[in-house]
C-alpha cells in the first residue's frame, strides 16, 4: 500500500488551515497512483486530540497522534526525532508540509535526518506517468516554474504555502487514531527550549479573510502612495497588500502584507492591483481571486493577461480620485 502523509500543524490549540488544504490535495494525488493509497495526517501537540475529527473529515484515513504537555510549544529538537522515527517505521511515499514558519523549518530538518530531499514553497503538485511526485517551484525571480523530482529516495517531500490549494468539503467521519508513545520525552539538556508563544495582533481586516484586496507593486513609487492604498482599503472595508519590492523598499510595514510565493496566497472576491507588473511569483499568490482588476501605466504589463478588467492609467490619479469620491 502506498502512503501519502500530511503534517498537521497545531499551534495554540488551533489547527492551521494549510493542513486541510494539503489533505484535499493529497486525496487528488492518491487518485493518480495505482493500487491502494492511504492518506494520513501526523499531529503533534498538547491536547491535540480535538483536532483529529476535523482531519478525518477532510480526508485523513489515519491520524498519527503524539500528544504530550512537552509538545505544547513547538520545538524542532522534540518534533523532528518523533516524526523521523515514525517515518522510518511506517515508510510513507510522500510527505507534505505547510510552508509556514514551523513547516519551513521542520520539513527540511526531518528530510535531512532521513537523507532525502524536500521541494520548498511549491505552487503545484502532481503525479507523473512514473508515479513520481512532481513539484512546481518558481525559479529565477518567478520568471519560470521549475519541476523538482525526488526519484531515488523516500519519502518524497514538499512544502506548500497556505492558500495555494483549495480546501475541500468535509465529510462526516470518525477518526482512526494511532497513538504514539511519547511518555519518555524529555526536555532537560536540550540546547533549545520553547518558553512562550506570543500572538501578534493584526490591525484591520486580516489579508486572508478580506473580501476585497488592494495590492500595490513597485509601480507605487513611494511610501506615500502605499499609505494612500491603505487608506482606500480601509474606506472600503478591505485589506492592503503588496509585492516583495514594496517591502524591500521599506514602503510597506512587513512580510505579513506581502502576496506571492514568498508571501501569502489569497482568494478574495475582488483583487485590485496598482502598479503590478505581473511577475509569476506574485501571480501565483492571487490568481484564484474572484475578480482581478489591474491599473498600470504600461498597457503591455503581463498582469493584464490574468486580469478580468484593467486600465492603462496613472495610478497616482486613480488613487487620488477614488479617495476623493469616497471622502
Amino acid at each position: 500500500m502506498k502512503k501519502i502523509w500530511v503534517f498537521a500543524e497545531y499551534v495554540n490549540c488551533t489547527l492551521d488551515r494549510v493542513a486541510l488544504e494539503l489533505l484535499t490535495k493529497a486525496k487528488e494525488l492518491a487518485a493518480g497512483l495505482s493500487g491502494e493509497t492511504e492518506v494520513a495526517a501526523v499531529l503533534l501537540g498538547s491536547r491535540a486530540r480535538s483536532a483529529c475529527k476535523v482531519l478525518a473529515e477532510y480526508g485523513a484515513e489515519k491520524i498519527y497522534l503524539a500528544e504530550s504537555e512537552e509538545l505544547g510549544l513547538y520545538n524542532p529538537m522534540l518534533y523532528a526525532p518523533i516524526i523521523t522515527n515514525l517515518v522510518k517505521r511506517e515508510d510513507p511515499d510522500i510527505f507534505l508540509f505547510g510552508a509556514t514558519a514551523i513547516g519551513s523549518e521542520l520539513g527540511p530538518t526531518v528530510a535531512a535526518q532521513l537523507k532525502t530531499g524536500v521541494a520548498a514553497h511549491c505552487v503545484d503538485l502532481r503525479i507523473n506517468e512514473k508515479e513520481q511526485l512532481v513539484a512546481n517551484v518558481p525559479s529565477f525571480g518567478g520568471k519560470i516554474l521549475g519541476e523538482i523530482l525526488c526519484p531515488d529516495t523516500r519519502p518524497q517531500m514538499a512544502s506548500v504555502k497556505p492558500g495555494i490549494f483549495v480546501q475541500g468539503e468535509p465529510e462526516e467521519k470518525e477518526p482512526n487514531i494511532i497513538e504514539e508513545d511519547v511518555r519518555g520525552i524529555k526536555t532537560e539538556g536540550l540546547p533549545l527550549k520553547a518558553i512562550t508563544l506570543e500572538k501578534k495582533e493584526i490591525v484591520g481586516v486580516p489579508l486572508e479573510k478580506a473580501e476585497i484586496v488592494f495590492c500595490g507593486g513597485y509601480g507605487l513609487g513611494c511610501k506615500e502612495n502605499w499609505e494612500k492604498l491603505e487608506k482606500l482599503a480601509t474606506m472600503l472595508g478591505g485589506a492592503a497588500a503588496c509585492t516583495r519590492p514594496v517591502v524591500d523598499e521599506g514602503w510597506a510595514p512587513g512580510e505579513h502584507v506581502m502576496v506571492g510565493t514568498s508571501g501569502k496566497s489569497i482568494r478574495p472576491k475582488a483583487y485590485v492591483g496598482f502598479g503590478i507588473s505581473g511577475a509569476t511569483h506574485h501571480i501565483c499568490g492571487m490568481k484564484d481571486s474572484g475578480l482581478i482588476i489591474s491599473i498600470n501605466k504600461d498597457d503591455k504589463a503581463a498582469v493584464f493577461e490574468v486580469s478580468d478588467a484593467g486600465a492603462a492609467a496613472d495610478l497616482n490619479k486613480v488613487l487620488d480620485q477614488l479617495i476623493a469620491k469616497l471622502s
